[in-house]
């Protein structure tokens, strides 16, 4: 039997995807870092907790929150996938059960009417979260929640609702990481770098330049697929779903979308709904 390991779109061996939080101003910058290097990525969001229109913010305030026409703004239509921090960033492990699921669900609600979509993913605030959290999260139709746990490394999610990153962008291993990321040739396993923060620490640290460099550095790509959290989620699991014959040379792709994968060394590729041999 030979030898069959996932591969992202177009065959690519490593995707890339960043997380931040709070819906803050200086995202709207981290927008423009991420779109002019091709990044792509998700933000969470806490939909009972914007500004209220007409906010203004004394001089020295680093954590400024966005109104709501200002995250629209932002994120609509920016091809970036926005995603529930819960309605007002609360510990959801010290709530009864019943208030944990408003403030998932309360989010989600808002967040798929501001922006005409789904929303399916999450981020956990403070990153604190316990079984129970963990349970109400998938109750409430969220398929993927980011913790706040840096792995150092480029593995693919083995627990979706409590998913790992690569590292923090503070992280001074960042450099070291995204420079294996990119020299390393992956032979067997795919990569997957996630990184994760919030966008007004580069205010409050004066070092805007890490995200700079590090977009710059990894950006625009060939061998790269850059993708939103849901996008790499909803791309692995259709890829688990692909059905193989007791032989494992027919595969059946049930999912609604093209996948490819690695068989004997050479690129397969195979259509929505398509059965193929590879034999």
């Amino acid at each position: 039997m030979s030898n069959i390991f996932l591969r992202f779109p177009e065959g690519r061996k490593k995707a890339l995807t960043l997380s931040y939080d709070d819906g803050v101003e200086q995202d709207v910058r981290l927008v423009q870092i991420m779109n002019k290097h091709g990044l792509k990525g998700t933000f969470n969001l806490n939909s009972g907790e914007y500004a209220p229109e007409g906010t203004f913010y004394p001089k020295g305030q680093i954590h400024r929150r966005m109104t709501e026409k200002q995250v629209t703004e932002a994120f609509k239509g920016s091809g970036h996938e926005v995603a529930v921090h819960t309605l007002t960033h609360t510990f959801l492990e010290q709530l009864p059960t019943h208030l944990a699921l408003k403030e998932i669900l309360k989010d989600r609600e808002n967040l798929e009417k501001q922006f005409g979509t789904m929303v399916r993913g999450a981020a956990y605030p403070f990153g604190t979260l316990n079984d129970n959290v963990v349970e109400a999260l998938r109750l409430c139709g969220i398929v993927y929640a980011r913790t706040v746990i840096s792995t150092n490394d480029f593995r693919l999610p083995e627990n979706w609702l409590k998913l790992t990153a690569t590292c923090h962008h503070n992280s001074p291993e960042l450099k070291k990481l995204a420079k294996k990321f990119v020299e390393d040739e992956v032979i067997w396993t795919p990569y997957l770098f996630y990184l994760w923060g919030h966008s007004y620490e580069f205010e409050a640290d004066n070092n805007w330049e890490v995200i700079e460099d590090f977009a710059e550095y990894v950006g625009n790509r060939n061998d790269i697929w850059y993708a939103t959290n849901i996008e790499i989620y909803d791309y692995i699991d259709a890829y688990n779903r692909l059905i193989f014959s007791s032989d494992g040379k027919t595969v059946r792709n049930p999912s609604c979308r093209k996948i490819w994968f690695e068989y004997s060394e050479k690129i397969i590729e195979i259509d929505a709904g398509e059965t193929i041999n590879i034999s």
